[in-house]
């Protein structure tokens, strides 16, 4: 009966569309209609967009998607999903088509025991690229979607059109040493099993309490997404999931370090929260970005596009667009060249030579800020 169900979907969409494998085709329909029918029963989609699944590297993946124009693929971070990007998508979707996926093995899409290293989640935004038909794609990267970002310009440059880290680290740069001022929480979401055991039935609130910790503004992540979220992640075997893309570092960095030093040609823009990496990403990438634009936004932490929507979106559309911005009200002003943020009377030594500067015209000196938390990411 299987074989005949097989061979009636593959005479169908055969004469629907005769360029694509009709089988693959038949079931991602079959798939995406079903994850749509959840999808909006019970998590709201931005208004005009629509649920797919995907058939990627050898997974489903889940994604949201609205809008038209050049590709924007939009990469969520730990403990988020697709959800992250709600409030931002309708605007980006005036001038690009938007793709918001579930990484591997969160929210909708297919939880697999293994394949959260970068370099596999890498393959997976590579395939989804092609998968859409599109020959490259605009990348905007968060948190771990921000690492997964880097190693895809490293590994397949060519399907990278411009690519915005935001609030991330390159895998390997992270300090893990509570001690020496480091994010306790690596460790513990690497340990085997510990993490599972401590926080089963109680993702909610772990959940709440990791986003609070990260947020300099406490209020810019609704309880209502902070339940969307933890509703995803309580599904057996997803904070399992999420934790692997903490235990994978082990596997990330000693891959990373043999990449580290080659150049990446397309142009990179990196936004640290003030409160957040600050200036560590963009002194991270200051020696393999020939085309680097780096900012840094105030009064921002960890979760940036939440924290800071019309700052976050007015310059990464400025950036995707290629136009040079003058923002008063932000008081950064920057050009699509090669830059580098530049604090008020504290020029980091990389910034010297033909490097173009990015002036903030307010002190934003970290020695004369309030303590942060250690960076999460």
């Amino acid at each position: 009966m299987k074989s005949d169900r097989r061979a009636f979907l593959s005479k169908t969409a055969g004469m629907l569309l005769s360029s694509v494998t009709a089988a693959t085709l038949a079931q991602n329909e079959v798939l995406a209609q079903t994850v749509s029918k959840a999808q909006r029963a019970s998590t709201p989609l931005p208004d005009g967009a629509i649920s797919r699944v995907a058939s990627v590297n050898g997974i489903k993946l889940h994604y949201v998607t609205m809008g038209s124009g050049p590709m924007l693929l939009l990469l969520h971070g730990w403990p988020q999903t697709w959800f992250a990007w709600r409030e931002v998508m309708p605007r980006f979707a005036k001038q690009f088509t938007v793709i918001a996926p579930d990484l591997r093995g969160n929210g909708l899409s297919e939880l697999t025991a293994s394949g959260y290293d970068k370099k596999t989640i890498a393959e997976d935004l590579r395939s989804l690229i092609e998968h859409t038909g599109a020959a490259k794609a605009h990348i905007v990267a968060h948190d771990m979607g921000g690492k997964a970002a880097y190693v895809l310009a490293h590994l397949h440059p060519q399907v990278v059109d411009k690519l915005v880290l935001v609030d991330c680290l390159v895998p390997g740069s992270e300090n893990m040493d509570a001690l020496k001022g480091g994010a306790w929480h690596y460790g513990f979401h690497m340990a085997a099993d510990v993490p599972e055991m401590l926080t089963k039935g109680r993702e909610r609130e772990y959940i709440r309490a990791q986003i609070m910790a990260w947020s300099r503004q406490k209020n810019a992540i609704s309880e209502a997404s902070i339940t969307e979220f933890a509703r995803r992640y309580s599904q057996p075997g997803r904070m399992t999931a999420g934790f692997n893309y903490y235990r994978a570092l082990r596997e990330d960095a000693p891959m990373v370090a043999t990449l580290r030093g080659r150049k990446l040609s397309m142009p990179i823009m990196t936004i640290g929260g003030q409160f957040g990496v600050g200036t560590k990403l963009a002194e991270a990438l200051k020696d393999e970005a020939t085309n680097l634009t780096a900012l840094i936004a105030e009064d921002s932490g960890h979760f940036v596009a939440e924290e800071v929507p019309d700052f976050f979106v007015e310059h990464v559309q400025k950036f995707l667009l290629g136009r040079v911005l003058i923002n008063r009200s932000a008081d950064v002003r920057f050009a699509p060249t090669p830059t580098a943020f530049v604090q008020p009377q504290q020029r980091p030594r990389w910034a010297k030579g033909t490097i173009a500067e990015v002036v903030a015209t307010r002190a934003l000196a970290l020695s004369a800020t309030p303590k942060r938390h250690a960076p999460k990411e």
